[in-house]
């Protein structure tokens, strides 16, 4: 009997999707863009992470030491910020090789490279990058570098001319701000899609409903219950989720095909349409369950207001 009546509930759900060809395709239609949203929001957040995490790894504090300072103390001193837990890495840079730089970065001054090499001595000085694990701990290695007692104690005073880290702090502050302002937009937005494909599924249901009021009297009548007459609505609603979940992923495909090229130059370098084929299942599972949930939430909330009446 559970079975026969589960057949017909789904029986009766399918026949009125198709019989109520229009404004399915309307509900259908507005569900796709609160789902591509969905799926939007998704790639995006992905892309922006990936760009963030892009930025960290190109940013480091850059430790200028005294022109008098020794090569093997500086040497020394990278090796005891390596044991630090907070740093992931230290790149020496020595008074030659920070020569050779400038030389390749002004290699189009003639006068700047002229006037250098009048020089007796190289003015510039050795330094260390040093790269944190992750960006939140940039502030604690600073403040062992700018803590003169302790450095200065070992190795002289005067011995750090300089800490470069407000200047990159500041570039990683604003670029998180940017990244996360950007994703509560997005968020906001999918929200409003949601509502919007909520409130049209809502109506559709309830026309369906009026179209279908002589049938469901009827059923009450003769004694159905309100599941059972709830029930084909809230599959047709589910059927509009679902059709919109494969219309959806089946335009992510030239979506992020078309876009490939242009995120991989762009800063962060992601492939959004090679993340998106390899985390496929995942992402056609959360539309599918999104779109079929709404369509569900939709139906049932339609049908229960007007068991109600």
């Amino acid at each position: 009997m559970v079975f026969s009546n589960i057949r017909r509930v789904l029986k009766w759900g399918m026949v009125n999707f198709l019989r109520n060809s229009v404004v399915s395709f309307s509900s259908v239609l507005v569900m796709v863009v609160a789902l591509f949203m969905i799926g939007s929001t998704i790639l995006l957040s992905v892309y922006l992470n990936a760009t963030l995490k892009e930025v960290e790894s190109k940013i480091d504090i850059n430790v200028y030491f005294s022109v008098d300072a020794k090569e093997t103390d500086v040497l020394q001193f990278k090796q005891s910020l390596e044991l630090l837990p907070e740093v992931a890495g230290v790149v020496y840079i020595s008074k030659d090789q920070a020569l050779d730089e400038f030389y390749k970065r002004h290699s189009d001054d003639e006068l700047t490279i002229q006037a250098l090499k009048e020089l007796e001595n190289n003015p510039l000085r050795a330094r260390l990058n040093v790269q944190a694990v992750s960006a939140d701990q940039y502030d604690s290695i600073a403040n062992y570098l700018q803590n003169e007692d302790t450095v200065s104690a070992q190795y002289g005073i005067g011995f750090i001319d300089k800490v470069n880290y407000k200047d990159n702090k500041l570039v990683i502050e604003r670029m998180t701000t940017i990244i996360r302002g950007v994703e509560r937009l997005g968020s906001i937005v999918t929200l409003v899609m949601i509502f919007i494909a909520v409130l049209i599924t809502f109506n559709t249901i309830r026309l369906a409903i009026y179209i279908s009021k002589d049938e469901i009297n009827v059923m009450k009548l003769v004694g159905a219950g309100n599941m059972y007459i709830r029930g084909p609505f809230i599959v047709e609603g589910t059927i509009y989720g679902i059709v919109a979940a494969l219309i959806t992923v089946g335009l992510f495909y030239p979506v992020t095909n078309s876009l490939r090229e242009n995120t991989e130059d762009l800063y962060g370098g992601i492939n959004l349409y090679h993340y998106y084929i390899t985390n496929f299942n995942e992402i056609f599972m959360i539309l599918l369950i999104s779109g079929a949930a709404l369509g569900a939430i939709s139906s049932y909330l339609a049908v229960r207001r007007y068991l109600k009446k």
